[in-house]
């Protein structure tokens, strides 16, 4: 019995991974499905309704190709990584955003895309240019402008401007940049639904929007050419200047756009007269993206010139009527904003009257306290201003008193001192008749000393005289008679001296009593007159 080899099963589905501008998707998609039924499934999963002018790209060999529509998926040169992944991008462009731009999420997808291409440098922007969309983009993103809210700062994480063409050639800070993004920024209030498509609407003026570039030659050996293929039609340019075309074939003007065998593309001109132009592209894959783009391009130009489809039209009317309602929501919301930030005004100013007298009344309590605590003071201060003033009238009678006194001591002083004057001159005069007596006393003692020797001399001489007058000496001569007359004669002479002595000492003890009973006097009289004094005050 032989056994029968069995076949592997194949898989049923495949997993793709989509990527839009913002946000990642994952499918799980069967093996029969071709292009055009995951794209379908993509539009719908965004909700998008406008699907001409978008494609899923993916990456082979370092080069871009779209998914081609009716073959199927993994018949195509997709990449067998599992899973798949695909960029949902704009594959064409509109010539006129505002009219051709119908739906938001359409509007938002180019926005993201366009915004992209111009910070990655794919599209040329000026610096002016630059920051006036960055100031639409940040207003699409933050709504009106805010200073209470939008500080200094808030933008710093933000990638708004272009590096190279911008950033890198001026001599300018972050801050610098953002204060000339804010200062546009604040005009735009009120417009935070059309930002997007205010940003579309300058964009879609640079000259490299919407084209897509290839590298191509009129002969094999040399690329020293580019092509530009947009919604306008094809663009000849030189190497590293795609900004002015050298030649352009509108859509209008091309009869004919063919590719041969020999890998030759060839435009004819709508006028005959016109030259043919020929030329080649790098490699056989981009021949067929040119060749897509091109058709892709041409059927855009000529739908646009034909009467919109049913379809379209009811989408510009649900967009018309969307965008009224919008607007009117805008206002109402406006209003009611105004009115809120009205009531919201009328409140804080309220509040701030209300604290305003609040505080008022608090400052008036604070004032009726402290009048209060004053006029208890003042009553305080009052009651002891008249105690004062009684203690300061009792010591201004008593100072007056004192100074009445002062006044009858000061006379009595006067008195006194004139009193002690006298006394004292009085005292002097003592003083010097004392001395004059001490010196008399001392005269009568010289007295009563000479007074004692003549009476010693006197008994002497009697007594001589008696030897003299009862003995009788035998050799008695004359010289002893003149020496005794002598002695005689000085003893009378001291009886003489004595007995006037004698009358000058009674004269001198009576004068010495008399001054004794005069100073008694005085003394007596000086002690008596101010004891009197003092019983007088």
């Amino acid at each position: 019995m032989s056994i029968l080899g069995l076949k592997k099963k194949q898989p049923k589905t495949f997993k793709v991974k989509v990527i839009t501008m913002d946000a990642e998707m994952e499918f799980s998609c069967e093996v029969k499905w071709k292009g055009k039924d995951l794209f379908d499934l993509v539009c719908r999963t965004v909700g998008l309704r406008e699907t001409w002018f978008f494609g899923l790209r993916y990456t082979v060999k370092d080069t871009y190709a779209w998914l081609k529509p009716d073959k199927r998926v993994l018949d195509q040169e997709v990449p067998k990584d599992s899973p798949i992944t695909f960029h949902f991008l704009a594959k064409f462009f509109p010539e006129k955003v505002e009219e051709e731009l119908v739906q938001e999420i359409t509007q938002h997808l180019f926005f993201l895309q366009v915004k992209k291409q111009i910070l990655d440098e794919e599209i040329f922007c000026s610096p002016e240019a630059s920051v006036l969309l960055a100031s639409y983009a940040v207003q699409a993103k933050y709504g009106d402008y805010d200073p209470n809210f939008h500080k200094p700062g808030f933008l710093a994480q933000d990638e708004l401007l272009p590096k190279t063409q911008v950033l890198m050639q001026y001599q300018m800070t972050a801050d610098m940049w953002e204060e000339k993004i804010s200062a546009w920024y604040a005009e735009h209030r009120g417009i935070a639904d059309e930002a997007e498509m205010e940003y579309l609407k300058i964009a879609q003026d640079l000259e490299m929007y919407g084209v897509s570039y290839y590298d191509i030659t009129q002969n094999k050996r040399d690329t020293d050419l580019l092509l530009g293929v947009d919604a306008q039609g094809l663009h000849i340019y030189s190497p590293n200047s795609k900004l002015s075309p050298n030649k352009s074939f509108p859509w209008s003007g091309i009869r004919n756009i063919s590719y041969s065998e020999k890998e030759q593309f060839t435009i004819k001109p709508l006028d005959k007269k016109k030259d043919v132009f020929k030329f080649y592209s790098s490699q056989l894959r981009v021949n067929k993206l040119i060749l897509q783009l091109c058709i892709g391009n041409h059927d855009l130009f000529m739908r646009r010139r034909k009467v919109d489809s049913i379809e379209v039209q009811q989408m510009k009317a649900q967009a018309k009527e969307e965008k009224a309602r919008k607007k009117m929501e805008r206002q109402i919301l406006a209003r009611e904003k105004q009115m809120r930030e009205e009531a919201e005004r009328a409140k804080e100013e309220m509040e701030r009257r209300l604290f305003q007298l609040q505080d008022e009344a608090r400052l008036a309590n604070e004032a009726l306290l402290r009048s209060e605590e004053t006029a208890d003071l003042l009553a305080e201060k009052a009651q002891i201003a008249e105690e004062e003033a009684k203690l300061l009238a009792h010591k201004a009678a008593e100072a007056e008193q004192e100074r009445q006194r002062l006044e009858v001591n000061a006379m009595k002083t006067k008195e006194e001192k004139r009193l002690m004057e006298q006394k004292m001159r009085e005292a002097e005069q003592l003083a010097v008749k004392l001395v004059e007596q001490s010196e008399r006393l001392k005269e009568a003692d010289h007295l009563k000393q000479d007074l004692s020797e003549a009476k010693d001399a006197e008994r002497r001489a009697k007594q001589k005289l008696l030897e003299i007058t009862k003995t009788t000496y035998p050799d008695f001569k004359d010289s002893d008679m003149k020496r005794l007359s002598m002695e005689i004669e000085r003893e009378l002479e001291y009886m003489e001296k004595s007995k006037h002595l004698q009358d000058q000492l009674k004269e001198l003890k009576s004068e010495i009593e008399s001054l004794k009973l005069e100073e008694q006097q005085q003394r007596n009289s000086a002690y008596a007159s101010p004891l009197a004094y003092f019983d007088e005050v």
